[in-house]
């Protein structure tokens, strides 16, 4: 398998820093496939580190890495407009590490919020400060249900379905919303299945 780093003359980059100045330099290479290639594994390789800690990140690049990628073997955008557009999605992926400190939820709570934060006006009705809240309260009640097998026990999954919806509910989250927020957050809990676990053997406090 050729070693896309190598061919292109670069070094294989640190995927947790996507610097301006590192985009640059590949925006520079004359070699447009390989430009484009090289683009692709460094966003999918992204999107694989979001994809431990945050579902919807990683739902949401992924759907826009998949529709750019088919709509340029589909001949709908050149080689130049699929660059420009790998270019931008891996700015926005960098630019979404910051985002935790902008609305100062620690990197778990950002995953919650992200799944109760659904993009529908019935929704942000309620106020972004709510779903804050919600999100650091979804965060404690998850923690509070964690054993260190918790994901391998249905009645502990049930149980945890219970509480987040009357969290919801306390907070007037919109019933009709709230089958799809209660599995997402369900499935947000299992990806850091590991983190919680070690959590609570630590006797952990709560936060990020």
């Amino acid at each position: 398998m050729i070693d896309i780093y190598a061919a292109t003359g670069m070094e294989r980059p640190d995927i947790s820093i996507l610097s301006d100045e590192f985009l640059e330099e590949v925006s520079q290479l004359p070699q447009k496939n390989l430009k484009m290639e090289l683009l692709r594994k460094l966003i999918n390789d992204e999107i694989r580190s979001v994809s431990r800690t945050n579902v919807i990140q990683e739902r949401k690049f992924s759907e826009m890495l998949e529709s750019a990628i088919n709509r340029y073997q589909n001949r709908a955008l050149t080689t130049a407009e699929i660059i420009a557009e790998l270019v931008a999605m891996a700015k926005e992926l960098s630019d979404t590490k910051g985002r935790g400190e902008q609305l100062q939820l620690g990197d778990s709570e950002l995953a919650f919020y992200d799944a109760v934060c659904q993009n529908d006006s019935a929704v942000m009705e309620i106020g972004d400060e709510t779903l804050k809240t919600i999100a650091r309260e979804l965060i404690v009640a998850v923690r509070e249900s964690t054993t260190i097998d918790w994901s391998l026990k249905e009645s502990v999954r049930t149980g945890l379905r219970a509480r987040v919806r009357r969290l919801l509910n306390k907070y007037d989250y919109p019933p009709d919303r709230q089958d799809r927020a209660v599995e997402l957050e369900i499935e947000q809990a299992e990806r850091l299945a590991n983190d919680l676990a070690a959590w609570y053997r630590s006797g952990g406090g709560v936060g990020g």
